[in-house]
């Protein structure tokens, strides 16, 4: 008993931002033993990333203490672009492009939630949206005001800067409120960008069908600029991502992400957290472990060890990597532009100048520094772009 008291306790308090009405009453409910229907919805709009982690995590920590969990594949409302925090329309995506995203979802998620157990399953929205005549949509949206709607901060920006705001915009939190309904779900999980929808969730479960339901928001991983870390900002980590690509990222993270990385994406306890932090170790140590945590989680123990070491060659020693990538270039010479985009190194010339000027681009140890240097193709010739990416010419 005492060990589940535990349990409970942290997931309700672990990575959490807030949980409405309140911890309390939930908190109650789960000591109980009553058993919640809980999901988590996710747009596959992209990769599934660290984010994404983050919140299916806590999702199996309520999986481990008995309840059912839900992951709600959001392949409609994929399709009609969440509005949260974004200061303009989200560019519209076809089914098609929709379910290739979501291809590899199951295989990912897998390596969080316990798929031997009963207790998970996977739903997709489209299969009862779709179904909505107008007269059930209009039915819906009519348990919504305008004004409330046009409380969503993004829409007062757009307001404000004179940008349009679409119809279908409006829409999206009501769609995904009526997914709370078709699945009568106990609660919500989301990150806490996610707090207004999964509350329109909440308020339409109590008008629809009187009842109450809880929503736990998660804290979420941002950058030192305080923008979340996903897809929009560019500063990802797809949870299918190359070991030591995966390790190498981490380890670039700056020193204030540690202790919320090591909250959010790995098991430690908090008690040891708390003492790691606290401690002198070096911050690029404890990093360090961080990086190998979820290395691990994600792929295997010997893919965190192998990528550690990788790191260390290249940055400590200032070494090369073990195994570079080749590539055969049969041209004699080219301008350090064509030579970027020419190896992949690069998606974009634009791209190539920027690194360049940045000093981020060496060849053979040597920083270039003129965009307009002219490279003779040799066989051997190493290309370094950043930290961690090289070519080798063949």
């Amino acid at each position: 008993m005492k060990i589940k008291t535990q349990k409970i306790e942290e997931a309700l308090t672990r990575g959490v931002e807030n949980v409405y009405p309140n911890c309390q009453t939930l908190e109650t409910v789960l000591k109980s033993g009553k058993k919640l229907r809980i999901y988590c919805g996710i747009d596959p709009t992209g990769k599934l990333h660290l984010g994404h982690g983050a919140v299916l995590g806590k999702l199996r920590q309520f999986q481990d203490l008995g309840h059912e969990v839900i992951v709600l594949i959001g392949d409609f409302t994929a399709t009609i672009g969440d509005p949260t925090g974004k200061n303009a329309a989200r560019k519209a995506l076809t089914r098609k492009q929709v379910l290739a995203h979501a291809k590899n979802y199951k295989k990912q998620i897998r390596k969080i939630l316990d798929f031997n157990k009963s207790n998970v399953k996977f739903l997709y929205n489209e299969e009862w949206t779709n179904k909505l005549k107008p007269i059930d949509l209009l039915a819906i949206a009519s348990k919504f005001t305008v004004a409330r709607l046009l409380e969503r901060d993004m829409f007062q920006r757009r307001i404000k800067a004179g940008k349009d705001i679409h119809a279908h915009e409006f829409l999206y939190p009501v769609f995904q409120a009526y997914d709370a309904v078709t699945m009568d779900i106990d609660m919500q999980i989301g990150g806490n960008d996610q707090t207004f929808n999964m509350l329109a969730g909440r308020k339409l479960m109590k008008k629809m069908k009187n009842k109450k339901t809880f929503v736990l928001t998660t804290k979420l991983l941002v950058d030192p600029t305080g923008k979340k870390m996903g897809k929009t900002e560019g500063n990802i980590i797809s949870l299918d991502e190359n070991p030591k690509e995966m390790y190498g990222k981490i380890m670039n993270w700056s020193d204030n992400l540690i202790s919320i990385g090591f909250e959010l994406l790995t098991k430690i306890p908090m008690a040891e957290i708390n003492k790691l932090m606290k401690s002198s170790i070096n911050p690029k140590d404890i990093k360090a472990r961080l990086a190998r945590e979820i290395v691990i989680m994600y792929h295997s123990k010997k893919a965190a060890q192998q990528a550690e070491k990788e790191f260390n060659k290249v940055f400590k020693e200032k070494g090369l990597p073990a195994k570079i990538p080749e590539i055969k270039i049969r041209k004699k010479e080219l301008n350090i532009l064509d030579l970027l985009v020419k190896t992949k190194l690069v998606s974009s010339k634009s791209e190539a100048k920027r690194l360049i000027l940045q000093k981020g681009v060496k060849i053979d140890k040597k920083i270039q520094q003129d965009w307009k240097t002219v490279i003779q193709i040799k066989k051997g010739l190493i290309i370094q772009v950043g930290r961690r990416r090289f070519i080798k010419l063949i």
